[in-house]
């Protein structure tokens, strides 16, 4: 796999737009290119996110750059979701679906409509859950506990039974839940694989040999630097996205990277997708 020469993570949100003042629980983004760091940017709203990306593409597609872009949500769902919400097993089918279906201006959204709308192809109650509305959704339950399992989907990936905190796909809201994430993440992303067609690879769903690599990444692996890292007024956001992409840019200069890369199990790689460096010796130790 040949070098990248530009790193990007970028801490996603699915809520509103957060505002001009850089602030918590919003779109961070850090960048390191040809091995400089570049100031973290703060980005208000998942529209003023997808633009700042399409730039970034662009500029290093236009310079002959290879960029390795880092996301902090799931790339995939457990397996069996795919086919039963597309009609195929085929996790890129489900980010087309989200960009097709999901109505999103930044400031709000149908993502718990839409988290509805798909609990009605399954039997039973679920799989997805939490209502953040204050209008009840019938069919999108507001507590875990009103859910049963005769959807049949597993709660985690095969990754997530791995990863010691990692919070179900399945959740739509609350503290540290990742579910409006994955839904407004996918949907951007999948506009972006249409943008720019050809030159984005999904890992570790394609081979990496396009000039962008979209990769899954969390950042909570690394707590343990970001809080060493994090001074009393910072935002912890912004120091994770800057940590996290320090050490995937240390990994590439000392020639951890590509074998990091290639650490996924075979049935990750079908549809779940996978946590980027999970399979380290010591995944949640702070060494480097």
């Amino acid at each position: 796999m040949s070098r990248f020469d530009t790193i990007a993570v970028i801490d996603w949100s699915g809520g509103a737009d957060t505002g001009p003042r850089p602030r918590k629980d919003a779109i961070w983004a850090a960048v390191i290119r040809d091995g400089r760091p570049e100031p973290s940017r703060y980005l208000r709203s998942r529209i003023a996110a997808e633009a700042w990306l399409a730039g970034l593409f662009a500029d290093d597609l236009a310079a002959g750059r290879r960029l390795f872009a880092g996301f902090d949500f799931p790339f995939g769902y457990p397996e069996g979701f795919a086919a039963q919400l597309t009609g195929r097993a085929d996790p890129l089918a489900v980010w087309n679906w989200y960009a097709a279906h999901l109505e999103d201006d930044g400031k709000a959204n149908n993502r718990f409509a839409l988290a509805a709308r798909i609990n009605r192809r399954f039997p039973g109650t679920g799989p997805f859950w939490f209502n953040g509305t204050m209008t009840d959704l019938p069919d999108l339950p507001r507590r875990k506990r009103d859910c049963d399992d005769a959807h049949g989907m597993p709660e985690r990936r095969l990754c997530e039974r791995h990863a010691k905190g990692a919070f179900t796909c399945w959740q739509m809201g609350g503290a540290g839940a990742v579910g409006s994430q994955v839904m407004t993440g996918m949907a951007v992303l999948a506009r972006l694989r249409q943008r720019f067609a050809g030159r984005i690879a999904v890992w570790p769903f394609e081979p990496l040999d396009a000039p962008i690599a979209l990769v899954e990444v969390w950042p909570s692996l690394h707590a343990g630097a970001v809080r060493a890292a994090t001074g009393p007024e910072d935002i912890k956001d912004e120091v994770q996205v800057r940590v996290l992409a320090a050490r995937i840019a240390r990994m590439q200069a000392e020639g951890r990277l590509a074998p990091a890369l290639a650490a996924v199990p075979n049935a990750a790689r079908a549809e779940e997708g996978w946590i980027f460096d999970l399979n380290r010796p010591e995944p949640h130790s702070e060494a480097a």
